[in-house]
């Protein structure tokens, strides 16, 4: 490795904000397979073993960070946030962010095919730098990074309006403000079974009490706690 290049190399670690004990792995993790591939003396050295422990452990964190930022997700709504969190086009969002793509070692054809800017290769060789940086500093090095570079995706996507967590931000709020835990009751149901209609009431202690409705329960306890915030806010 070249002084220009352990240039490069150290001035993205600390960009990423990890400094690696072994930089060869860190090395590694920016190695494509174009490139491997075309140096005979690199043969089977590239980061595509990195990239599928770096995405067991991406897939953990997040998994971990969903689960604590929005308590009231049932596990289709979990999966939801964590397939987007950790789709293609974030992870290749997240590698520009840093300027790995400037780094990374291409063949030849990927990089006259302009391969430094392709999502499937900036989101892998992201993917192999958690990796790396698992085997480099442990469990708590990665999960740190991850957390740091999550967190504002992981806020943003909470404030969609489409993604909401109405029964989340009411527990807060009404732990907060009045140190109790809203209640959910199945006020009724109707319609047919295979068309059915339920209505929820939230109520937090005898201060409040706010309907919702919904084709499923978890739907109208969220209608109801939607309702609940606004009358809050209405006070």
């Amino acid at each position: 490795m070249d002084k220009e290049r352990m240039k490069n190399i150290e001035n993205l670690a600390e960009t990423l904000g990890y400094a690696f004990g072994d930089v060869n792995v860190f090395e590694l993790a920016l190695t494509h397979g174009s490139y491997a591939n075309e140096n005979p003396d690199m043969a089977g050295k590239d980061n595509e073993r990195l990239e599928f422990l770096g995405d067991a452990v991406l897939q953990l964190c997040i998994s971990d960070m969903l689960m604590e930022q929005f308590p009231a997700y049932d596990e289709g709504r979990l999966s939801k946030a964590r397939a987007f969190l950790v789709g293609e086009q974030s992870l290749a969002g997240m590698a520009r962010r840093y300027g790995i793509g400037d780094v990374i070692l291409l063949g030849k054809g990927e990089e006259k095919a302009a391969g430094r800017d392709k999502d499937s290769i900036l989101g892998d060789a992201f993917e192999s730098i958690i990796g790396a940086i698992y085997l480099d500093g442990g469990h708590e090095a990665a999960f740190s990074f991850i957390r740091g570079a999550f967190r504002s995706a992981v806020d943003e996507w909470g404030k969609k309006p489409g993604n909401r967590d109405f029964k989340s931000l009411l527990q807060e709020i009404s732990q907060d403000r009045f140190k109790e835990i809203p209640r959910y009751r199945t006020a009724g149901v109707s319609g047919p079974d295979h068309d059915r209609t339920f209505e929820v009431e939230a109520s937090i202690g005898d201060r409040l009490t706010a309907a919702g409705t919904g084709k499923s329960k978890k739907e109208a306890e969220q209608d109801a706690a939607r309702t609940a915030l606004e009358k809050l806010d209405a006070t």
